[in-house]
């Protein structure tokens, strides 16, 4: 971790003191406790599930669509920390299947539920088609898997949000905005929490990532200088996740207090540092055709290409921001986590509507963009979102 600490500009883990204080606590109650974490095998998920393997769960059940990834968590779990007597298990299903419920209806005895699966990335709002699988994945699964929690008697339900639900622009913040909604409605049933937070350094799909990919492949290094982001370490994202789910009151919203820990860091600059600590000069070039030129030629003397552009796509926000002004916090529960305390707000009839506009133009398979945002624009009406006619899959 301490690698990925420095290429973010940090030389300290941001909850190592609540952690340690709460670390007693957390392995009495997951040592006797059973969990079911779904999506368990993206990068959240991995580091949710090693979190609660570590410390002795009585069954720990993980499900996630992608096999490969499953794969990956369990052999590195067996390799870091070797085998618990506990059940442990993994399922690969899509939580919006029927093989899914079967299981559900056949084991789903569990006292927390955690949910990490979601469609996360800005450019998934492209197309219709793609955007109305995210209202799938990060509105009505959720709901779905929150009422299977609530039919077996589970304890506490969790799932994951994101800073960007905290005033969105983009689609995807405002589904996890909607997705929170649904969350307040059934925690009159259930008790509910959730987490807040930024961009997971090197997790799968993200730009970070990607720079290990282009390396490996002899391709340049792009990245927006103008957007910087707050970064957490696949670890913290864990941790979060965990004392959420553990410690967090019913509708409690958890995030990372800003602290001289926790800075704005530029893509670009990470890329910089990236490249230093593989041994390589930056060499920033004018365009994605000489870019791809000196891809050739450049690393074979310790140089490597890089474009660092100015953004200008659709949903980027110009900050990080991880609670409103009309959010009621408690800051002093905790030493690094802050938390909004929620009341049960919600519009029945709103939520009602979103449900039935939704499955009519299912119903028809047809839709638009344009229709799935004027709805979101109804379930938010201060939803900032301003389409630009450029979207991330139109660049290098």
């Amino acid at each position: 971790m301490q690698n990925i600490l420095e290429l973010i500009g940090r030389d300290e883990a941001l909850f190592s003191d609540d952690m340690a204080v709460h670390e007693e606590a957390l392995c009495t109650i997951v040592s006797a406790s059973s969990f079911l974490v779904i999506g368990g095998a993206g990068s959240i998920g991995q580091a949710v599930t090693k979190e609660i393997f570590k410390r002795q769960p009585k069954k720990l059940h993980v499900v996630d669509i992608s096999e490969n990834n499953m794969v990956e968590l369990v052999r590195d779990i067996r390799s870091s920390f070797g085998y618990i007597s506990g059940d442990f298990k993994t399922f690969a299903l899509d939580v919006g299947s029927l093989e899914y419920d079967a299981l559900i209806q056949s084991d789903g005895v569990y006292d927390y539920v955690l949910n990490l699966s979601a469609l996360k990335h800005v450019r998934s709002e492209k197309d219709p088609f793609t955007l109305m699988r995210m209202i799938d994945v990060n509105i009505f699964n959720t709901d779905k898997t929150l009422q299977q929690s609530i039919d077996h008697g589970v304890r506490k339900y969790f799932c994951v949000s994101t800073d960007k639900a905290a005033n969105p622009v983009n689609m995807m913040g405002a589904s996890k905005r909607i997705m929170e909604m649904f969350l307040m409605q059934k925690s009159l049933q259930i008790n509910i929490s959730t987490a807040r937070f930024a961009n997971v350094a090197f997790s799968d799909g993200s730009l970070l990532y990607g720079f290990n990919r282009r390396m490996e492949k002899f391709q340049p290094l792009v990245a927006p200088h103008d957007i910087k982001r707050y970064f957490f370490t696949p670890q913290e994202s864990g941790e979060l996740c965990l004392m959420s789910c553990i410690f967090g009151e019913n509708r409690d919203i958890f995030f990372p207090k800003l602290s001289e820990k926790l800075h704005l860091v530029s893509f670009a600059d990470i890329a910089v540092k990236y490249l230093e600590s593989k041994g390589y000069e930056p060499y920033e070039c004018h365009d994605e055709d000489e870019a791809r030129a000196l891809a050739l030629t450049l690393p074979q003397k310790r140089k490597w290409p890089c474009l660092f552009t100015s953004s200008d796509t659709t949903g980027e926000k110009d900050f990080e921001e991880f609670f409103t002004e009309h959010e009621t916090l408690d800051m002093e529960r905790f030493k690094n986590l802050g938390v909004i305390e929620n009341p049960a707000d919600f519009d029945a009839i709103l939520l009602q509507e979103f449900e039935t506009v939704v499955a009519a133009l299912k119903a028809k398979k047809s839709w638009s963009k344009e229709e799935i945002v004027t709805l979101f624009f109804k379930m938010i009406p201060d939803f900032d979102h301003r389409e630009t006619g450029k979207y991330l899959d139109g660049k290098m």
